[in-house]
């Protein structure tokens, strides 16, 4: 399973009714980041559950469901995070 397939399956517990996920590690060739193994992506996430709650509580949701991955896995995550209602 890639890393992009197990980001899936873990903001799964999010019950998005949207997620695009794109990896931009090659944009960071020769970053720090790059070489420990983390990766760069850019996470477009659509769920009701974010429904009144602002862009800090939102990032935390995702972080939470990420879980251990953004230890290992992910190096910088650039997080863009809606409603149903707002997109």
């Amino acid at each position: 399973m890639s890393r992009i397939e197990k980001m899936k399956a873990r903001l799964a517990s999010l019950n998005p009714t949207f997620v695009n996920i794109v990896d931009e590690s090659h944009k960071h060739a020769g970053h720090a980041g790059a070489q420990s193994g983390g990766g760069h992506y850019l996470l477009q996430i659509v769920t009701h559950k974010f429904a009144g709650k602002g862009t800090l509580a939102r990032h935390r949701m995702i972080y939470s469901a990420l879980g251990e991955m953004m230890k290992t896995d992910i190096h910088a995550l650039n997080i863009q995070a809606s409603t149903p209602d707002e997109i």
